[in-house]
């Protein structure tokens, strides 16, 4: 693993497969995860007894490590349910001596058994990690969910996971309160969510990069994104398409 100092002194990696960082360097990966996915998750569910998370995909774990550490320091009741897809195995293997922060260090136990067998259960927290196709992963996976982590490499490297036939499968695991956290701000794939039922919304804050909120809930914490209008102004804009998607894959 190539380890890379990011600007909150925390460790993200490089991947040189899809040729990006697993978090931006500038914002910081622990930063990242809790500004952009799990204070929101949080946020926009605050009375929930048990949170159902989805987390697209695994990766180093931190949306995941984040979320228990977070989970841990304000909302300690709360018992927490994490499915999450990674494609690379070795990957996840690897992470028994990745770096993490010291504020995870209370989770190495977690990370050493999701290592071992892709699971970890306690009285208030179960994760499962399965290694396979994060699109065959959403389509099997049963029930109405809480929050999805939509945290995979950006569209532009890996543009099967953002698009709008994606955002189908996402909006049927999300039902009508569910949200969709994600780095990503691009018109298309605010456009993918807002073909499939979602509104969109800004986070916006001091001292990292903006991101998007999508749920089918009207929201008073977040501001709303007018995807209709952006759409006007910018009349050849297109959300991903799965058939696209396929043919531009074939040709690389």
């Amino acid at each position: 693993m190539n380890w890379v100092q990011s600007d909150d002194g925390s460790y993200t990696a490089y991947s040189p497969e899809y040729d990006e960082h697993y978090h931006s360097t500038k914002d910081g990966a622990l930063s990242e995860s809790l500004v952009k996915h799990v204070q929101p998750a949080f946020l926009l569910h605050p009375h929930k007894k048990h949170l159902k998370i989805i987390d697209i995909c695994f990766g180093l774990g931190f949306n995941t490590l984040a979320t228990l550490y977070y989970r841990d320091m304000y909302f300690p009741d709360t018992t927490i349910e994490i499915f999450s897809p990674e494609l690379n195995g070795e990957l996840v293997a690897s992470l028994v001596t990745f770096p993490y922060p010291e504020s995870f260090k209370p989770y190495f136990p977690i990370i050493a058994s999701l290592v071992e067998c892709g699971f970890y259960e306690d009285e208030k927290t179960k994760i499962t990690v399965v290694i396979t196709d994060a699109r065959i992963f959403m389509r099997e996976l049963p029930e109405i969910w809480d929050v999805c982590y939509q945290d995979a490499f950006s569209p532009s490297v890996n543009p099967l996971l953002w698009t709008k036939e994606y955002f189908a499968d996402m909006a049927r695991l999300m039902g009508d309160k569910g949200i969709i956290t994600t780095y990503s701000i691009a018109l298309p794939i605010r456009m993918a969510l807002h073909e499939n039922g979602f509104n969109v919304y800004l986070n916006t804050g001091e001292g990292y990069r903006s991101a998007t909120v999508a749920t089918r809930r009207l929201l008073c914490e977040f501001e709303k994104i007018d995807v209709e209008h952006k759409m006007k102004c910018n009349p050849d804009t297109r959300s991903l398409g799965d058939d696209q998607t396929f043919a531009q894959c074939m040709t690389k």
